[in-house]
Formats: structure tokens, C-alpha cells, sequence
């Protein structure tokens, strides 16, 4: 009964399609166009009213795109992991776009700026429209001004902001690396202008040149000691310099990536099959998932700091947020932990086995990937928790990753990719492949994307 009382508690979210919606910006129109907008009115072409001037573009969505970082020492975990400092009534937060302290206790958005299709359009942008501020319209005429004499007072903006980049609109497949084996994760560096395909017995390394390429050979393929380890899961470090893998193996390495991988660093672990790791915002600590316990390790003095007991069955995946980490698994349930004091802080039953768990790079919103095609959208410190149906249907491999401009991310359901907007929830576009997807990773620089599968890497092209 109480986990029924608890999936009430998600709010359901739709995932819609641009083909159903009416764009509020229009967009430039070509000859044809303009030949069919003329048929369509033959008023203006028999001397009625005269064409109206196309409207000015509306400004781009704004939104804080990176957070100061606070200091930290490095001798102890308490002195890098600050305390969460409350909010005044009334303080704005400009990532999330909610309102802090209102009188019932809860907050409330702002401007349509949380999750859902009613998040979506350019009525979202902190700025005033040009018709409030009295901008030149390409008309000439100053609509402003004509609308009013007393031009109204412009919102305030917060301090830290940036303009968000527009997602794309279609992805083009470029290219395949073959990697001869199953890819269990692959990561691409922007930083070396590398991509690295993860698996069974070796790591495989390709250069630019091979991403527009169909059969071309590795740059070098860095073999491991055991020849029955495999790495099942990797991490690239913020510098993209960087690199630590876990998987088959008594042991976590950390690598250097330039020129070409070398091995800077084996972290000898307890458990045998590390089934995910989590990286830090500042790469200092990394969570390594086993079986039953996670553990908790200082990266920048190698050294473990503490070996987590989390249930045996809601271990398969983790991810870190502040001074929290979340785990999630086959048990159904989302645990939050608290990395001062290693208490459970909280339990959300999703009544599906959680296959993957990651967050966007605000740290704002946990995003959950289900085993029947859902996405659970928790945030990490208030009790606001969402729901979207990506598929319909039971999937093998449900993978997520979010972009770093945090405008959009990437779901694959087995051999189907899913872009989503963020946060409309706006579908961007589909594709299909033949395989199961185990795996996906997108370039800092937002360009690429590319999906690990049994026997070779894709790689898309992101078109804007």
C-alpha cells in the first residue's frame, strides 16, 4: 500500500513532438514559401492590407550554466563537501526556475521554467520581449515605444547566466569504429580528440580521423595484464585528460590519456565486478558500485576512504551530487546517502528495476533510467519528483546521458536513441539500430554522439 502511495506522489510528465506543436519564433521562408503564403492571401497581392514585417526573434533561453566552485581541502572529506545552505523566503534559484519559501512550505515555479511540455517555448527567457523593452524591430518601427509611452520595468536577471545552446534537430550517422568485441562503455575526449571503446581484454583508441570512417583501424589498442579483465564501466575526468575504468577485475585504473593511455594508477578494491563508478564535480572522489557495498575513494591521494554497505539488490548503478550519492538497482528502489555522516537520507520506490541513474550539469535533477522505458526525475534536496514515458515497453539496456550544455540529453531503449529537450521534454529526434545499445557517450563540444554495441562503436553526427 505504501508503495502505491508512493507512485502517486510522481507527477506525470509527457514527452511531446515538435510536429504537433506550433512554433512560436517563425522561421525564415524561402521562395516557395513565400509563393504559397501569397496564394494563400490574395489580398495582398490585389492592393489590400500590406504584408506585416516577420516578428523579431525571440531571445534565447537563459540559464546558469556553470557554478562557482567553492574551496576545498584535501585531507579530509568533511572539509570538501560543504553543508547545504538554506534558502532565504523568496530566494530565486535561476537553474531550476523555482520559487524558494513560499507560505506552504514548498516551491513553485517560476516563468514555466520546470519540467513538462508546459516549460517549453520562448516565454521562458528571463529576459523582457523586445515590444516591452522598446528594441528597433526590423521594420523600423519601434513597437515598443508606439505600444506605450512608459516602458515597463524589466525583470531582474540573475547574475549568472549564460545563453543556452540550441539542441539539434537530427543526428547523421558518419562512421563505425570496430572493435572486434562488445563495447561495454566508450567515452570521447574533446581535450585529446580521441575516442576510447571499453571491453574485454583491451582498450581501443581512435582518432578524429576515424569517426568519418567505416572500417578504418584503431590509432592503438593498450592491451591489459589480465586478459580476462574487462571494463565495464568508464569515467572521463572534467579535464578530459584523464580517465578511470572498473569492471571484471580486483582493481580500479586510472589512466592518462595523452599521447596515448598509459596506466597512472591501480586502486586494488574489494569487490570483483564494479558494475558502475561516479565522479565527482571536481574529480577528487569516485564511487566504485559492487554487489552489496559501494565504495568511496579519495582519487587525488588514492587512498579509500570508506566502504559503503547499500542493499545487496539496489547496487547496480550510482551517481554523486554535492555531499550525496544515489544508488539504485533491482529492488525497485532510489537511495540517497549522505557522504558526511553515510546515512540513508531517503528511499523512492519506482516499482521498476533502476538500470541506470545520472544527473544534468547543473546538479539540479536526478534522472533515473527504468527497466520498462520510464524516467523517474528526482531533484536532490526538495521533495519535487517527476515521471516520463520514453518507450512502451520492457528494455534490456536503458542508458542516459546528458549534454554539457544541459539543454538536452540522450536516452537509448536496447537498439532505439531517444533526444529530449530539457526541460520541455520536447522529442528531438529518433534513430534505430540494429544491435542493443550497451552504451553511449556525447563530446563536450556537443557534436558527436556515439553508441557501443556488440562487435563496433557508431558514430552520429549532431545537425543543428
Amino acid at each position: 500500500m505504501s508503495e502505491a502511495v508512493e507512485e502517486l506522489s510522481f507527477k506525470v510528465l509527457t514527452v511531446y513532438e515538435e510536429a504537433e506543436e506550433q512554433r512560436d519564433v517563425p522561421e525564415s521562408s524561402d521562395a516557395s514559401s513565400q509563393q504559397e503564403h501569397q496564394a494563400q492571401d490574395p489580398l495582398d497581392q490585389s492592393g489590400g492590407a500590406p504584408p506585416q514585417p516577420p516578428a523579431p526573434p525571440a531571445p534565447q533561453d537563459l540559464t546558469e550554466s556553470t557554478r562557482t566552485p567553492k574551496p576545498r581541502a584535501r585531507q579530509a572529506l568533511d572539509t570538501w563537501l560543504p553543508e547545504a545552505e538554506p534558502r532565504e523566503a523568496g530566494e530565486y534559484s535561476a537553474r531550476s526556475g523555482f520559487l524558494w519559501g513560499s507560505e506552504s512550505g514548498e516551491s513553485r515555479p517560476v516563468m514555466g521554467t520546470g519540467w513538462g511540455p508546459e516549460a517549453r517555448g520562448p516565454e521562458r527567457s528571463l529576459l523582457p520581449s523586445p515590444a516591452v523593452c522598446g528594441h528597433r524591430t526590423p521594420s523600423g518601427l519601434d513597437r515598443g515605444l508606439s505600444r506605450s509611452p512608459h516602458p515597463r520595468p524589466q525583470p531582474p536577471v540573475p547574475e549568472e547566466v549564460a545563453v543556452r545552446q540550441r539542441p539539434p534537430q537530427k543526428c547523421w550517422k558518419v562512421g563505425t569504429l570496430r572493435h572486434r568485441k562488445k563495447v561495454y562503455d566508450v567515452a570521447i575526449s574533446s581535450s585529446t580528440h580521441h575516442v576510447y571503446t571499453c571491453g574485454h581484454g583491451f582498450i581501443k583508441v581512435w582518432d578524429e580521423s576515424a569517426l568519418h570512417a567505416w572500417d578504418k583501424a584503431p590509432q592503438a589498442q593498450v592491451n591489459f595484464q589480465d586478459r580476462q579483465s574487462c571494463v565495464i564501466t568508464c569515467k572521463l575526468f572534467p579535464d578530459e585528460q584523464s580517465l578511470i575504468t572498473g569492471g571484471l577485475s580486483r582493481h580500479l585504473t586510472l589512466w592518462d590519456l595523452a599521447p596515448t593511455p598509459r596506466i597512472r594508477a591501480q586502486l586494488a578494491s574489494s569487490g570483483y565486478i564494479c558494475y558502475s563508478l561516479a565522479l565527482s564535480s571536481n574529480a577528487q572522489i569516485c564511487l566504485a558500485c559492487f554487489k552489496g557495498f559501494v565504495e568511496i575513494w579519495d582519487l587525488q591521494n588514492q587512498i579509500l576512504i570508506r566502504k559503503q554497505e547499500v542493499p545487496k539488490h539496489g547496487s547496480q548503478c550510482v551517481d554523486i551530487v554535492g555531499n550525496k550519492f544515489w544508488t539504485g538497482g533491482e529492488d525497485t528502489s532510489l537511495y540517497s546517502w549522505d557522504l558526511r555522516s553515510y546515512q540513508r537520507l531517503q528511499q523512492e520506490h519506482l516499482r521498476h528495476e533502476i538500470v541506470s541513474i545520472t544527473h544534468d550539469p547543473s546538479e539540479e535533477w536526478i534522472l533515473v533510467g527504468l527497466r520498462n522505458s520510464d524516467i523517474a526525475i528526482v531533484h536532490p534536496h526538495r521533495k519535487e519528483k517527476f515521471k516520463a514515458a520514453i518507450g512502451n515497453r520492457y528494455v534490456f539496456y536503458h542508458n542516459l546521458k546528458f549534454a554539457s550544455c544541459g539543454s538536452y540529453f540522450v536516452s537509448t531503449l536496447d537498439e532505439s536513441i531517444h533526444c529530449l529537450a530539457a526541460p520541455s521534454l520536447q522529442r528531438l529526434f529518433k534513430a534505430e539500430e540494429s544491435l542493443n545499445i550497451l552504451c553511449c557517450d556525447m563530446s563536450s563540444d556537443s557534436q558527436y554522439l556515439v553508441t557501443g554495441s556488440k562487435n563496433s562503436a557508431t558514430v552520429y553526427q549532431l545537425l543543428y
